[in-house]
């Protein structure tokens, strides 16, 4: 936590248990490379949306147990076979993706809950399924970290999400904060807009720590991957938090001090 790209992916760490590497490694790969077609390069959005159509074809090949080809959808292909992933999740992270081809502003909390619901909560369902352990609590659990993770990713990233024409902060609470986009786009930090990232960030912490006794329900190994992942997720919020929100000129990340850190509060969740 986080990666490049696909920031709430925990891929091929050491604790990840071995057998489960290959099959995340290939649910990662077709989340990365779907995730680059929405969001790198110069291509048009006419052509972003055909690409991330193709995927969904070849969605529909998996479920129709035709034949897939390619270093992203055989593998991927071969996985859900074999684990009996639900097919959906992936159709769900694709429709997320596209919609940031389209929709560059949220209305409300809520609005943005919707979109984390597909771009990230998928992720922790999918690793859920690989553990044998999607029962409707830890489902549930899973959801509020995995929104938690990209909700701390949007607070952390507004200013690089700018430049992309895209504002994850609720319109709604824009207005209720009294910040105009024009503050985001000079990066001015002030009063104001310190008490509207505290407030994003105290709620984003108290959705994460909603979904943290999930830990308690993973075996050995993914447990404590997703120790890691719940704490480090709380780290950039409270690294957030510390720069009143000047996310402009002191952006929040780990570093290596962090890990000791976030090493030692893992061991007492």
């Amino acid at each position: 936590m986080p990666v490049d790209h696909y920031e709430n992916f925990p891929v091929a760490s050491f604790l990840l248990p071995k057998h489960l590497r290959q099959p995340i490694e290939a649910i990662y790969r077709f989340a990365r490379s779907a995730d680059d077609i929405a969001d790198e390069g110069n291509a048009g959005a006419n052509e972003r949306l055909a690409d991330l159509a193709a995927y969904n074809a070849q969605l529909d090949r998996i479920e129709s147990k035709k034949l897939v080809e390619g270093p992203i959808f055989a593998p991927l292909a071969s996985e859900i076979a074999e684990w009996q992933l639900p097919i959906q999740l992936f159709r769900d992270l694709l429709d997320a993706f596209s919609q940031d081809v389209v929709k560059p502003r949220y209305a409300s909390y809520e609005e943005v809950l919707d979109y984390c619901r597909r771009s990230a909560n998928p992720v922790g369902r999918l690793l859920l399924h690989l553990v044998d352990r999607a029962t409707p609590e830890n489902l549930r659990r899973s959801d509020a970290i995995c929104s938690a993770l990209q909700m701390a990713n949007f607070w952390q990233d507004v200013a690089i999400d700018w430049k992309k024409d895209r504002v994850y902060l609720p319109q709604d609470d824009l207005a209720r904060f009294g910040i105009s986009e024009s503050q985001i786009a000079e990066g001015r930090h002030d009063a104001a807009w310190a008490a509207l990232i505290d407030f994003q960030t105290e709620r984003t912490r108290d959705l994460m720590l909603s979904g943290a006794p999930l830990v308690h329900e993973l075996p050995g190994r993914m447990g404590w991957e997703i120790r890691f992942t719940v704490q480090g997720g709380l780290r950039i919020l409270e690294k957030t938090r510390l720069v009143r929100g000047d996310v402009f000129r002191r952006r929040p990340t780990l570093g290596a001090s962090d890990w000791l850190l976030l090493a030692g509060r893992a061991l007492i969740m």
